[in-house]
């Protein structure tokens, strides 16, 4: 199940979310996603972990048909509030999405493998209920602000405590573990300080910059390719003329 998120955590978080710095990152964060997912206008999308709703209004920026899931009733309350009835908001678990088989074209999971109990699983119901690409966002275990995260969770209890860090790598030996050989793209944000001045900020926009695995924040796409069952057929053979001579 998780951690799922209580009513102080959720307001907590709304709060955190507010802050001119984290909308500054938030900013790059979607930008990222929209670049590796590539959504087409009308397509649809599920919000595994959607949480108080900051990526349910921008895929909604997206033109995209949105569904949020979450298993923390609270936050789905922020969440109504920030985008109303423009989405459709369920309650339910990473690891036990409630929809059936390429359900989606699309599925997103934004800072929420590190909450979940089995990453591996909520990553297998992601690619089955999507049809086309998975996003998956995640605070990257490798850069200085997580190691930061992690030491400040030492001292001070903090909603990290119960998260999980993952890295680049260690993501992408997932995805090939339940997928195989599937077409995986990844880049990260976040590499400096924020609001450093207008060269800096450039600079996070590079793909060169981006390629550098120690962003605050690693994104990856999944591109799912179709797979089928195959069953071995016997084949049968009746000889026109079993029992007489060759003939040359």
């Amino acid at each position: 199940m998780g951690h799922v998120f209580d009513f102080n955590e959720a307001i907590a978080y709304e709060q955190w979310l507010n802050k001119p710095q984290t909308e500054y990152a938030f900013e790059l964060e979607a930008g990222l996603m929209r670049n590796l997912l590539q959504p087409m206008r009308g397509e649809t999308i599920l919000d595994i972990g959607c949480g108080a709703g900051a990526c349910l209004k921008a895929f909604l920026d997206m033109g995209l048909q949105v569904t949020g899931l979450d298993p923390s009733t609270y936050m789905l309350d922020v969440a109504l509030k920030k985008i109303g009835a423009r989405a459709d908001l369920y309650r339910g678990f990473a690891e036990d999405i409630p929809f059936g088989d390429n359900s989606f074209s699309y599925a997103s999971l934004f800072t929420t493998l590190e909450f979940v109990d089995d990453p591996v699983k909520a990553l297998e119901e992601a690619f089955r209920v999507a049809k086309d690409r998975v996003f998956i966002g995640f605070l990257n275990r490798y850069a200085i602000k997580g190691i930061q995260r992690r030491v400040k969770g030492i001292f001070t209890p903090t909603i990290f405590n119960h998260a999980r860090f993952f890295s680049v790598w260690e993501v992408k030996q997932i995805i090939r573990g339940i997928l195989g050989n599937t077409p995986v793209s990844w880049r990260t944000v976040c590499q400096l300080p924020a609001n450093s001045g207008n060269f800096v900020n450039s600079l996070e926009q590079s793909r060169i910059i981006q390629r550098c695995p120690f962003g605050a924040f690693a994104g990856i796409v999944v591109t799912l390719v179709p797979r089928f069952k195959t069953k071995p057929l016997t084949m049968r053979y009746s000889a026109k003329n079993p029992g007489g001579a060759a003939t040359g």
